[in-house]
């Protein structure tokens, strides 16, 4: 299934993604994409359903970010081997965690807005993993059993705040539409491996990342197992897996940021697109 949530910010219903692709209301079964909704057995029960019974929406609304209500946004840095060689940094040895803001969390088309005084606002496409049920101390081998789905995500990055204001990535990563999150969530059955991937993001047309999950050096079950280890995972909670290599930083001989104007598009195999403007702080 693909699942979303649909309305101006603030005030989203949920919604799943019909085979003709229109969207069908969900309020009338669950409240929103969140909590115990993404359980097991409600996506079952969600399955279950007939779309066609569902209100079609009409017209083209916004789409917010396809699950709310976490308590966590988590991030895995340089994990992939490609993107961490391009930065010039060794390979990790165990995964490397931050958080981003809550604030940073927007919806897959939203303008991304370049924080005041930025130039070095950078992209990074990743697979976003959202989890269903409590994570905590779990298993490689039954982390995929705490997953609702995946989506398309946008680790918006600010590189000066990131790496030369004191080093903390936090500030770097979480200034507010950081986190463009969708356009839906995907529910698990229709990923089978989340290991092949392919993943994309272009700037203005032209192709700037072009990888896949393939490479990354810590698969979706050993991320999950190993943050369960340091954070509980609640449901609701988004995992962005890191990047592939492409990234404006990287470029050589000189790394190239972005700017107010210009336009962002990714998307990942199965997955679904999403488009940003940028545009400048007020």
């Amino acid at each position: 299934m693909k699942l979303l949530r649909y309305g101006p910010a603030g005030q989203e219903k949920p919604g799943l993604l019909d085979a003709d692709g229109a969207i069908r209301d969900l309020s009338g079964v669950i409240p929103d994409l969140s909590g115990d909704a993404l359980s097991p057995a409600v996506l079952a029960k969600i399955a279950a359903l007939d779309p066609t019974s569902l209100p079609k929406v009409s017209g083209n609304p916004r789409l917010g970010p396809p699950v709310t209500g976490m308590k966590n946004l988590v991030c895995i840095g340089l994990n992939y081997a490609d993107h961490a060689a391009e930065t010039g940094a060794p390979i990790p040895k165990e995964p490397i965690v931050f958080l981003k803001s809550l604030n940073a969390l927007s919806g897959p088309n939203d303008d991304v807005v370049i924080p005041r005084n930025s130039v070095k606002t950078d992209w990074e496409v990743e697979l976003a993993i959202i989890i269903g049920t409590r994570a905590k101390y779990v298993s490689e081998e039954n982390a995929l059993d705490h997953v609702a789905g995946y989506a398309v995500g946008n680790d918006v990055s600010e590189r000066e705040w990131q790496a030369e204001r004191g080093g903390a990535w936090d500030k770097g990563k979480g200034f507010d539409t950081f986190g463009p999150l969708g356009p839906w969530l995907v529910t698990k059955d229709e990923i089978p491996d989340p290991q092949n991937l392919a993943m994309f993001c272009d700037v203005d047309g032209v192709r700037q990342q072009d990888g896949s999950t393939r490479t990354m050096i810590f698969g979706v079950k050993q991320v999950i197992a190993y943050v369960s280890q340091c954070i509980t995972l609640n449901p609701g909670d988004v995992i962005f897996t890191g990047t592939p290599p492409g990234v404006g930083l990287g470029k050589k001989p000189t790394p190239v940021f972005l700017k107010a104007g210009q336009t962002m598009r990714l998307g990942i195999a199965g997955l679904g697109e999403q488009q940003q403007k940028l545009v400048a702080s007020s």
